[in-house]
């Protein structure tokens, strides 16, 4: 598998670190804006990535790469992944998968019809403490209720408040603490529970962008809050009570760094099964598997749980009167 990256900002900062750590995996270049040249070139320097584009036509035309990661901020996604499709390259895109559902369904459509794998890079859904929170879930009985909390005071709200819009708050590049950081929580949760019965998003809003709100989702059996906020703070945890125990996550959802499971009346254990240290090892890992065995199926499966979190966005973004500029092409 031979990646070529999209953007230079720091998702790919945090993950370059790992790429020695990957065997069957090559990251053969990479493409940004000319006013990143100093640091694509300390990239290519420090991890050994072959080449810099700055041409995205170039860039696809050429075979360095069989697979695109999108990178790029929120808005982006949508068209340099659709283009990669349509050059006949896999596509990986960074969260959220794209600014709305209809944006998510023509690419879905393209990559099956073109035979092409695409993914999302949702970190949790990939996590080995995550697998084994799905295994442990029947032994805490019937499910009542599950909140998460994803909560961190964001190093550009000051500069938001004084006037300066930067892209994770400006609404026209679909960002706001709903696709920041919410969106982690939203996957934890449809991982474990699938599609809910009811959305409602009680968001706070500023220049039209939400900075945090509360996603609440009716399962009927089962109720779910999901809190996310760029504005304040308060300690990162997720917990699912059952009428038998109870499993919580200290810290964020899309690292899952362990676990206690707690059943009635019993002391905590602590479990923490990673396989790796860094949240993003365990989803490349599963991309370049998928594609090395042509297992399409398992493609499917990971889109259709995207489908239902993009489908949870929309009727978020309905509720709390959020529109994104690509919602008003």
């Amino acid at each position: 598998m031979k990646i070529a990256i999209l953007g230079a900002g720091m998702i790919v900062s945090d993950l370059l670190p790992i790429v020695k750590d990957f065997d069957n995996i090559d990251f053969t270049a990479i493409f940004g804006a000319e006013s990143d040249k100093e640091k694509m070139a300390e990239f290519v320097e420090n991890y050994g990535i072959g080449s810099i584009f700055y041409d995205y036509d170039a860039l696809l035309s050429s075979d360095i790469a069989d697979t695109i990661y999108v990178a790029l901020p929120n808005f982006l996604h949508y068209p340099f992944a659709k283009k990669a499709l349509e050059a006949g390259k896999n596509v990986i895109v960074e969260k959220p998968f794209t600014s709305n559902l209809q944006e998510f369904t023509e690419l879905e459509t393209l990559a099956k019809a073109k035979k092409l794998f695409l993914f999302e890079a949702i970190t949790n859904q990939y996590l080995k403490n995550y697998e084994a929170i799905k295994a442990d879930l029947p032994t805490i009985g019937d499910v009542k209720i599950v909140a998460c909390n994803y909560s961190q005071y964001s190093s550009r709200y000051d500069l938001f408040k004084a006037g300066t819009i930067l892209p994770a708050f400006n609404p026209a590049m679909s960002g706001g603490a709903l696709m920041d950081l919410n969106i982690y929580n939203i996957h934890f949760v449809v991982g474990l529970f699938g599609k809910p019965e009811k959305v409602d998003y009680l968001a706070n809003i500023a220049h039209g962008i939400d900075t945090s709100g509360i996603l609440m989702l009716d399962y009927g059996h089962l109720k779910a809050i999901c809190i996310g906020a760029k504005d304040c703070a308060a300690p990162v945890a997720s917990t699912i009570q059952g009428d038998k125990g109870t499993i919580r996550v200290e810290g964020p959802s899309n690292t899952v760094e362990a676990y206690s499971y707690i059943l009635n009346k019993q002391a905590p254990i602590i479990k923490d099964v990673k396989s790796h240290e860094h949240r993003m090892f365990d989803e490349f890992v599963a991309f370049e598997k998928m594609i090395a065995t042509d297992d399409f199926d398992e493609m499917t499966a990971r889109l259709a749980n995207s489908r239902i979190v993009m489908t949870i966005i929309e009727q978020a973004k309905a509720s709390a009167n959020l529109v994104f500029g690509a919602d008003q092409k």
